[in-house]
C-alpha cells in the first residue's frame, strides 16, 4: 500500500497488524527453548533422516522442511522453533489482513489482531516444530484466496488455490476438512455458480496432483494412515460430547475470544454486511458439526477461526461506529490483549516447572490432553518435554556396562516413537546403536540388524519389575533386571519404568516384526 503524502507511517494497517505479529513473535522468542525437547519434535527429526513420500502419520512436507532447517540452523531446539515462532506472527498477521480483506477499518484490524494473538491453545502450535503450525497458515492462504476470488470475480485464482491446497494437503490432510466446508458454503450461497467455472475444477485436480504421491505412497504400503487414523480414534483419543467439544472451543480459543467469534458467526451468517461472504459462516458450522460428530479434538477447528475474528471485529466496528466510541474501542482492543498474556505460562514455558504446577492449578487443576492418558503434576504438552535425554543416559549406562563384544551385538528395543527419538537423538554421545521401535513409521524402518546372539536392552511393559520379568522371561533365555528410569515431569507412563538386559531370544525380530506394528 502506498501512504498518502503526509500520512503517518503507523497509522497504516499493516503498520497497526505488525504490532500485534511482532509481540506473538517476541512471547515465542522468550519460550523458545522451552523445558527441552517436545516428544513429537524427537520423532520428526527421526523422520527427517528417513526422508520419503510419506509418513504413517504424516505426509512428507513439514519433515522435508525440518531437514532443510537443520541442515542450515543445526538441531537445537531454538534452531528447529524459530520457524514455527515467525509462523506465529505470520499468523496473526494473516488474520489481520483477512480482517482488511473483509472491509475492516482500523479498529477491526486491530481487534481481530488481538483475537487472533490471544487464542490460549495455538501459542503451543508455534512453540513446538510439527505440521500443525503450517497447517493453521494454510487454512489461513486458502481462505484468503477465496475472499479474494468473492471480490473480483477472478476464477483463475482457482488455480491458486488448488496450488496452496494441494501444498497443505502434502502437510497435512486435514486441509480436505477445509475444502468440505468452502464446498458446502459455496453450494448454499450464490456462490455456487463456481461449480460451473472450469477453473474451479482445475484447481481441484491440480490439488489432487500435488496430493497423489502421498496416496500413492500409502496404497503401496497398505494404507497405513488409514490404520493409524482409526487406532487414533479407538484407542489414544479420549472421548468428547458436543458439550465437551463446544467448552473445549472456547477454553483453546480463550473464553474472552468468545466476545469476538461468536458474534463473527453470526455476523457472516446473519447480517446484512456479511452477506457477500456468507459462505464463510456456512463453511465453519459445516466443519464444526462434522468434528461434533467425529469427537474430534479441540485444536482440529483452530485454524477455521480467524475468519471468524475478522467478522467480529467488522461487527463490533458496527456496532461502535455511531458517535464518539474511541476510548471503547480501545479498552476492547486492550482488554483482547491483555486477555493473551494472563494464560500465557499454560501454554508457553516462560516459568520454571515447579512455578508453571502451581500456574496451572489455579487455572483450575490439570488441562485436558484430548487423549487416554493419565496426567501428572504438568500438562501433558509440558509432561512430554521432560526425561528424554535422562532416558539416553540411562539405556547409556547399561549399554556401557556391556563387555565389548556384547556392546557389537547390542538390540536397543523400545516402546513408542518418543523413547526411540529420545535414544536416537541423544544416544550418540554415548555410542548407542539407533533404536528399534515398532510404533508408527518407526516400525516401517525395519528391526534393524539383528545378530545370532545379540543382547537385548529392552523396557518393561509394565511399571512393576517383577510384571515386567513375567512378561519378558518366556522369550528369552536369561533377563536380568538392569535400571528403572525415573522423572518428575515426565508423563506418569513414561516414568518408573524397569529396563531389563536379555539373553537368547528364543526366536528373531524379523519373525514377531508384523505382530510388534503400532499404529497410533
Amino acid at each position: 500500500m502506498t501512504l498518502k503524502e503526509g500520512k503517518k507511517p503507523w497509522s497504516s494497517d499493516f503498520f497497526i497488524i505488525g504490532i500485534f505479529a511482532f509481540l506473538k513473535l517476541l512471547l515465542h522468542l522468550l519460550a523458545l527453548k522451552g523445558f527441552g525437547y517436545f516428544r513429537d519434535e524427537l520423532y520428526y527429526i527421526a523422520c527427517s533422516d528417513h526422508l520419503g513420500f510419506g509418513f504413517v502419520d504424516q505426509p512428507p512436507l513439514s519433515i522435508l522442511l525440518l531437514k532443510a532447517v537443520r541442515l542450515v540452523f543445526g538441531d537445537s531446539t531454538a534452531a528447529i522453533r524459530l520457524l514455527p515462532a515467525l509462523g506465529g506472527a505470520l499468523f496473526v498477521f494473516l488474520t489481520g489482513i483477512i480482517t482488511r480483506e473483509l472491509g475492516g477499518k482500523k479498529f477491526a484490524v486491530a481487534f481481530a489482531s488481538a483475537a487472533s494473538l490471544a487464542a490460549t491453545g495455538n501459542f503451543f502450535i508455534f512453540h513446538i516444530f510439527s505440521m500443525n503450525f503450517l497447517d493453521l497458515l494454510f487454512w489461513q492462504a486458502c481462505i484468503l484466496i477465496v475472499i479474494r476470488i468473492i471480490k473480483t470475480g477472478n476464477a483463475k485464482y482457482w488455480l491458486l488455490f488448488g496450488l496452496t491446497a494441494g501444498l497443505g494437503l502434502q502437510n497435512k490432510i486435514s486441509i480436505l476438512f477445509l475444502c468440505f466446508g468452502l464446498s458446502v458454503g459455496l453450494l448454499i450461497t450464490r456462490e455456487r455458480k463456481h461449480f460451473k467455472n472450469k477453473y474451479f475444477w482445475l484447481g481441484l485436480v491440480l490439488a489432487g496432483l500435488l496430493l497423489l504421491p502421498y496416496v500413492l505412497w500409502n496404497l503401496s504400503h497398505g494404507w497405513p494412515t488409514v490404520e493409524f487414523m482409526d487406532n487414533a480414534r479407538i484407542y489414544k483419543m479420549a472421548d468428547v460430547s458436543p458439550v465437551g467439544f463446544f467448552l473445549g472451543q472456547i477454553i483453546f480459543n480463550n473464553p474472552v475470544t468468545v466476545l469476538i467469534w461468536l458474534p463473527g458467526l453470526a455476523f457472516l451468517i446473519f447480517h446484512q454486511k456479511g452477506k457477500r461472504f456468507r459462505l464463510f459462516g456456512w463453511m465453519f458450522l459445516s466443519i464444526y458439526l462434522l468434528f461434533t460428530i467425529q469427537e474430534a479434538k479441540s485444536y482440529y477447528l483452530a485454524p477455521a477461526y480467524p475468519v471468524l475474528f475478522a467478522g467480529g471485529a467488522l461487527l463490533w466496528e458496527h456496532w461502535l461506529k455511531i458517535g464518539s466510541r474511541n476510548v471503547l474501542k480501545t479498552v476492547l482492543v486492550l482488554w483482547m490483549t491483555i486477555s493473551a498474556l494472563v494464560p500465557l505460562p499454560i501454554t508457553l514455558p516462560l516459568l520454571s516447572a515447579e512455578k508453571t504446577v502451581r500456574y496451572t492449578r489455579i487455572f483450575g487443576g490439570k488441562v485436558p490432553s484430548g487423549e487416554r492418558h493419565t496426567l501428572g503434576a504438568l500438562p501433558q504438552h509440558f509432561a512430554d518435554m521432560f526425561g528424554w535425554e535422562k532416558m539416553a543416559a540411562v539405556y547409556g549406562e547399561i549399554f556401557q556396562n556391556l563387555s565389548t563384544e556384547e556392546q557389537s551385538r547390542c538390540v536397543i528395543y523400545v516402546r513408542n516413537y518418543g523413547e526411540a527419538g529420545a535414544v536416537d537423538f541423544f544416544g550418540k554421545k554415548f555410542g548407542l546403536p539407533k533404536a528399534t521401535c515398532a510404533h508408527n513409521s518407526y516400525w516401517f524402518w525395519g528391526p534393524g540388524k539383528e545378530a545370532k546372539n545379540s543382547v537385548y536392552i529392552i523396557r518393561g511393559t509394565e511399571q512393576s519389575v517383577e510384571e515386567s520379568y513375567a512378561d519378558l522371561s518366556p522369550y528369552f533365555d536369561s533377563v536380568e533386571y538392569a535400571a528403572t528410569f525415573t522423572c518428575t515431569y515426565c508423563m506418569p507412563y513414561e516414568n518408573n519404568n524397569p529396563i531389563f538386559i536379555c539373553w537368547g531370544f528364543k526366536g528373531s525380530l524379523q519373525d514377531i516384526w508384523e505382530h510388534e506394528k503400532h499404529f497410533e
